[in-house]
């Protein structure tokens, strides 16, 4: 059911240059298709959601877009709590439930995003969390059907490809290698995967409009620091004045797109992209581990204070995680926007901000 809240003014909780830059790269044409339409987002209290509430909401304000976003939460009352501005803004309705179910749910909507995109933990029940993916992107799926939906947009993951073999340096949507089926750690690459496979089949089935974005890693405001993201992690090291510690021997590459630069993608993906066709979205300018670590110390402290749990060993293969974005470059005009130090930078300016305005609380 509905949440009933208190509507407030939208004060933007991310800088204002950031939305700028949303609303100045999104192509033209997407934000008339967006116009007048109505909007259920999953996930949209978590990393990906908040920017696109960030985006969405401002550009209803700034283009008069007249939109109505519709959010499923877990836990509505936890949300209000952690972003109010956008949970009570006027074009925003919270809904209650649960992803794996949401038959309840009757209206009728134009766009579906499913952007729950909540990774598996080491120490999660696998086959529980595969199936809870699986199943989340079939009722939304469901809900996109019976609502009578034109377009739906998936937040998918690299992970798809299972791990990069160390010889592509840039891994393309061509490729044809998957998760490793003996490693059940890989529950979440395999139910990316499957989700991907129900979306075309839905596609094909009942004309609808199904777009794929295969996220990399990704930095900006609302990143949770405590979670398994490694430049989150730096960042939290060096906000709360320690070391700068990598894990690991620091010699995996990474590449990282900004939060603005990935709504730019995402909305351009759901409107401009081919149905059925799955696109990379992220950075494809890498650099190690290692030198991540670097580049947040120095931002913060001005010195190198990294500290390196192991040696990398001569025989081991490099890993990667690095998209090739050739195709979303071609086919809808797709760049970076935000240069990492420039990233880094705005994600530790907006986290130092909420600490400080949460002390003043």
């Amino acid at each position: 059911m509905l949440l009933n809240q208190p509507e407030i003014a939208y004060q933007p909780g991310v800088a204002l240059d950031d939305l700028q830059l949303i609303i100045d790269k999104t192509p033209r044409n997407v934000w008339n298709a967006l116009r007048g339409q109505r909007i259920f987002i999953t996930g949209g209290t978590g990393f990906v959601g908040c920017w696109l509430l960030e985006a969405l909401i401002w550009a209803n304000q700034e283009l008069a877009l007249n939109l109505s976003l519709t959010i499923l939460s877990r836990n509505p009352e936890a949300f209000i709590a952690k972003a109010p501005h956008l949970a009570q803004c006027s074009i925003v309705n919270l809904i209650k439930g649960d992803v794996n179910n949401l038959q309840t749910i009757t209206a009728s909507f134009d766009v579906v995003i499913h952007a729950a995109t909540d990774v598996v933990n080491p120490d999660a029940d696998f086959v529980v969390a595969y199936n809870a993916i699986v199943e989340g992107t079939r009722e939304t799926l469901e809900l996109a059907k019976r609502s009578k939906a034109k377009r739906y947009l998936l937040t998918s993951s690299g992970a798809v490809y299972g791990r990069q073999p160390s010889i592509i340096s840039h891994i393309s949507e061509t490729y044809a290698g998957a998760p490793d089926t003996a490693l059940v750690n890989s529950a979440y690459g395999q139910a990316k995967r499957i989700s991907e496979w129900l979306s075309n089949c839905y596609a094909q089935q009942f004309s609808l409009d199904v777009k794929i974005a295969r996220c990399f890693a990704l930095i900006g405001p609302y990143l949770p620091l405590n979670a398994h993201f490694a430049v989150g992690n730096f960042i939290r090291d060096g906000l709360s004045n320690n070391n700068i510690t990598v894990s690991g021997d620091g010699s995996a590459y990474r590449s990282y797109l900004y939060a603005a630069d990935m709504v730019v993608w995402l909305l351009t993906i759901l409107i401009n992209g081919q149905s059925g066709q799955s696109y990379n979205l992220g950075s494809d300018k890498d650099l190690t581990i290692k030198d991540l670590a670097e580049k947040v110390s120095n931002i913060i402290y001005k010195a190198n204070k990294v500290t390196v749990a192991t040696q990398p060993s001569a025989n081991n293969l490099v890993q990667r995680y690095v998209p090739d974005i050739t195709k979303a470059e071609k086919e809808l005009g797709l760049i970076e926007y935000t240069d990492l130090t420039s990233s880094i930078q705005k994600t530790i300016s907006w986290e130092v901000r909420n600490r400080e305005l949460n002390l003043k609380k």
